[in-house]
């Protein structure tokens, strides 16, 4: 076995193999650029080694700078994480010529499989199911239009070396398949040194599902089953899911055997992900395969106990695997969230900038995922539940506009699905997030959302249940009365604090009164707070009561409850004559006022917000890349504007009605901050 590891990537996955190598009793090394001199994987290893300036391709994915860090530190093996150079042949073969292993496939299965082209060509030869689609490579925009034109709308546009969403775009029309293939382009070569362009079918009302594979250097291999991966933002899996709740027990046979062939017929020895679309009669289609540790791989620990990081390691350090298909199991359900720095209310755009309080959920090792990958007592007897956060990140770091934009991964493991997501409500609601935009709101919403509930949603899901963008949740009536009550037993418990601080009046309970008008989601609650040593009961004018309990003091920033005899997580902000509540995904203004109070707060007049229809706003602190107008032209609608790229993905930002551009502010090369004004419009 090795005693020394380099792990050449950064944030939480980098963490993530150090906690693996650590339990094995084996030192790691890490890497970094300028801008993760402090990251927590940088603390969490036995020794760090600085390799360039902040941008990937001047840093992580420069071949000689990570092979210079592993000639100083002496390392034997290397562990890529996903991402940068973890599919990279030249990196794998690099490695062989200075004796060193790779800690994943041989260089010949990546090349073959690694590449989505060749990988497609394979499938097709070994008889695969696969997408209609162009394998050779296309030169110019005006071939993809041609291409996509004999294909036939929709197409996807994608990176042959991508992953993750980038380089990849769904094109309906010619004129989003010329500008797709350019931004694809672009994208591919800036993430992946490799600007290779392919297009095939976009296949509407599709389910993505992928296997897990495990394979040794004597032959052997196996499925550990799937993970469902249907809901997805601009192609990049927001929630994954093990098992899923739509395979049976034949179609995962079938694709979890039509996968290790695969695998095999290339010589595969590691982890990898075979990944299919599956339609509503549950026919599947290879898509493509993943020569790595995919970002989801912890909902399949979850369910099965096998730690993945552990088994590539000791399969790059030649040991067969001790793991047959029949030590394969499927215990409970796991659910992993993808917490990222994106903003939902800004149509998921990157959000950079400290993180002034990051307090995730405690981890809870209740679940099948325990030391040694053995079973515990209270899993197989079908009860407890799990809480995991895979992250890379600390309260007072920084999330660069270098990398990309997840913030922790975090996982619930319980007996049943229904549990899992109700374990993964919990923990949502006690997630504290502070300092930047993020989409725990949004994932908050999904867990509470009918399709996701029922499992019966598709990569359409978030497009379709959310047409308009994320606009936050509308909590029902009876959540709305639980909140209510809530805040009416919190503001009494802070005014009581705040007359005792005043000292002016010896009767505080007296002089905070009992009759509140809790006003929040645009609807009033006139209430009647009766309290006593354990708690408060808040009569409603319909004569309904709700008991309210909990230890919650002024100035905590998480309030745990019981409302009417269930718990309820709040966030706690404070605001002017009440709070800001946050809760399954709903994010409420809540003011408690005397009747008085709120008799004349009818009166005041609302802030009206600045008028900037005619003006084009950065969106997201970013990069310009291009201007496409100049002042004086004539825009219609939907034309685009302008450029950005954030977290190396670009956006284009288009005109929202046919106007005249009268003042532009920005240049190619211009650095922007969130609402800089580009442009300015008649």
């Amino acid at each position: 076995m090795f005693d020394k590891i380099l792990i050449a990537n950064r944030g939480e996955i980098a963490c993530r193999v150090i906690k693996t190598a650590r339990k094995m009793g084996i030192k790691t090394v890490a890497i970094y650029s300028d801008a993760d001199k402090q990251a927590l994987h940088v603390q969490m290893a036995d020794e760090a080694i600085h390799i360039g300036p902040p941008p990937a391709n001047q840093s992580y994915i420069v071949i000689d700078k990570v092979m210079d860090a592993i000639k100083q530190s002496g390392a034997q093996a290397v562990h890529p994480g996903y991402g940068f150079l973890s599919e990279n042949a030249k990196f794998a073969e690099a490695l062989e010529a200075a004796g060193v292993a790779f800690v994943g496939p041989p260089k010949g299965a990546i090349e073959s499989m690694g590449d989505k082209i060749t990988s497609k060509k394979i499938a097709q030869e070994a008889k695969v199911s696969t997408v209609p689609g162009y394998m050779g490579l296309i030169e110019d925009a005006d071939e993809a239009v041609k291409i996509s034109n004999e294909i036939g709308y929709p197409v996807m546009i994608k990176a042959s070396a991508g992953g993750g969403g980038k380089g990849m775009r769904i094109a309906w029309n010619d004129q989003e398949a010329r500008e797709g293939f350019q931004s694809s382009k672009n994208e591919a070569a800036n993430s992946f040194g490799d600007d290779r362009i392919f297009i095939e079918k976009f296949v509407t009302q599709p389910r993505h599902i992928e296997i897990q594979v495990l394979c040794d250097a004597y032959g052997n291999g196996i499925y550990l089953n799937e993970r469902e991966c249907s809901i997805q933002r601009r192609n990049q899996k927001v929630v994954e899911e093990a098992p899923s709740p739509f395979l049976d027990e034949a179609t995962r046979k079938a694709m979890g055997e039509q996968s290790v062939a695969l695998a095999k017929a290339v010589g595969y020895a590691s982890a990898g992900t075979v990944e299919f679309i599956v339609d509503g009669d549950k026919n599947f289609y290879f898509l493509e395969m993943n020569t790595r540790l995919q970002v989801e791989h912890p909902v399949t620990e979850l369910i099965t106990g096998v730690d993945l990081v552990e088994q590539m390691i000791r399969v790059a350090a030649g040991e067969p695997l001790s793991i047959t298909q029949d030590d394969v199991t499927i215990n409970g359900w796991a659910i992993e969230n993808r917490v990222y720095a994106e903003d939902p209310y800004r149509n998921f755009l990157p959000s950079i900038g400290r993180l002034t309080r990051y307090r995730p959920p405690a981890e809870i090792a209740a679940g099948p995922m325990l030391e040694n990958g053995k079973w515990a007592d209270d899993a197989k007897e079908g009860k407890g539940f799990a809480v995991r956060n895979d992250t890379g990140v600390y309260e007072g770091g920084e999330i660069s506009m270098y990398y990309d934009p997840m913030i922790a991964k975090l996982c619930t493991w319980a007996p049943t699905r229904e549990e899992a997501i109700e374990a993964m409500r919990q923990a949502l609601d006690g997630f504290e997030l502070e300092g930047i935009g993020h989409n725990l709101p949004f994932v908050s919403a999904v867990m509470d959302h009918p399709k996701f509930v029922s499992g019966d949603m598709t990569t359409a899901f978030i497009e379709e249940e959310y047409p308009e963008g994320f606009e936050g949740v509308e909590l029902p009536e009876d959540q709305l009365k639980r909140v209510a009550a809530a805040a009416a037993a919190m503001y009494r418990v802070a005014e009581i604090r705040r007359t005792r601080v005043s000292g002016r009046m010896d009767n505080h309970e007296r002089r905070v009164g009992k009759k509140w008008v809790v006003t929040l989601q645009g609807q009033e609650f006139p209430v009647k707070v009766k309290a006593d040593k354990k708690g408060s009961t808040i009569k409603f004018e319909d004569g309904s009561k709700l008991r309210v309990s909990s230890d919650w003091t002024p100035g905590d920033q998480l309030a745990r409850l019981k409302v009417g005899g269930e718990k309820l997580v709040l966030k706690v902000g404070k605001v002017p004559s009440g709070f800001r509540l946050r809760t399954r995904g709903a994010d409420l203004v809540v003011h408690v006022r005397s009747p008085r109070q709120a008799e004349l707060a009818k009166l005041m007049p609302e802030k009206v917000a600045p008028d900037t229809s005619k003006m084009l706003l950065c969106p997201m602190p970013g990069l310009i890349v291009k201007v496409d107008v100049e002042v004086g032209d004539e825009v219609q609608e939907g034309q685009a504007l302008c450029t950005v790229e954030a977290m190396k993905m670009e956006n284009i930002l288009r005109a929202e009605k046919t106007t005249v551009v009268t003042k532009i502010n920005a240049a190619a090369g211009d650095s922007l901050a969130v609402d800089d004004v580009i442009m300015e419009f008649e």
